[in-house]
């Protein structure tokens, strides 16, 4: 008989031992999945965020990881999310989480890296060189590393040349390179009523396409602004 309940103790015993570590261990799964679904939501939640605002820019997001011992409790209704437009802007972005059904909430934050596909030097160039399909190409680049205008076509940057050395892969940016140089000959086009003048002239500064420079008219040695159309020619629009 005292075999009887000594083994009836144990088998109880077991059982409660048994019952007690699955519900912590479902309690433990239910974190998990909990912890799991807000660093998901976060995540999704800034990329939806950045998206309109990317235009031809890649979007990466990483989540920290929420700490295991940090309770987060159910949320029948899902989980919110919100970041200031500040914070958007950063590459830190701290997101608060909260829930409807509670007064619970938690900050966290993600890592977002934002990349663009940039023209960027093909091997070593020395200043001087005029760029080439050959000693150009496409790679994408964080664009934190951008501190001026870039390119994104090839074909933009055919006949410009270098005012730096620069290294391979390099991007290669306004500051960089002119397309019409200081000191150059250039044809100054004058468009009057729809007729077109044009005479020599004198760059007395440098620019890339789209800029309006100093120059100098050969005939006249009066100095206009005019805005740079190519390598070989300079627009005034009288």
């Amino acid at each position: 008989m005292k075999n009887m309940n000594a083994k009836t103790r144990l088998t109880f015993t077991r059982l409660l031992s048994l019952t007690v570590f699955s519900v912590l261990s479902m309690n433990c799964l239910a974190t998990q999945t909990n912890h799991k679904q807000v660093e998901e939501g976060a995540k999704q939640y800034l990329i939806t965020q950045l998206a309109d605002n990317t235009q031809d820019t890649s979007i990466d997001v990483s989540i920290v990881k929420i700490d295991d011992r940090i309770n987060i409790p159910d949320c029948p209704t899902g989980f919110e999310y919100n970041a200031s437009q500040e914070a958007l802007s950063q590459s830190y972005i701290s997101v608060r989480v909260s829930c409807r059904n509670n007064e619970w909430y938690l900050f966290t934050s993600g890592q977002v890296t934002r990349t663009k596909e940039i023209v960027v030097t093909q091997g070593a160039i020395s200043p001087g060189t005029v760029l080439t399909s050959s000693n150009l190409s496409l790679a994408k680049v964080d664009v934190r590393r951008l501190r001026h205008t870039a390119f994104t076509e090839l074909e933009a940057l055919i006949g410009a040349r270098m005012k730096r050395r620069v290294t391979d892969g390099q991007a290669i940016q306004s500051n960089m390179l002119c397309f019409v140089c200081k000191g150059d000959r250039i044809t100054i086009t004058a468009e009057v009523a729809g007729m077109e003048v044009k005479t020599a002239g004198i760059a007395q500064q440098d620019g890339v396409v789209g800029d309006n420079i100093k120059v100098i008219n050969a005939s006249s040695q009066k100095a206009v602004i005019a805005r740079v159309a190519s390598p070989e020619e300079v627009v005034i629009h009288l």
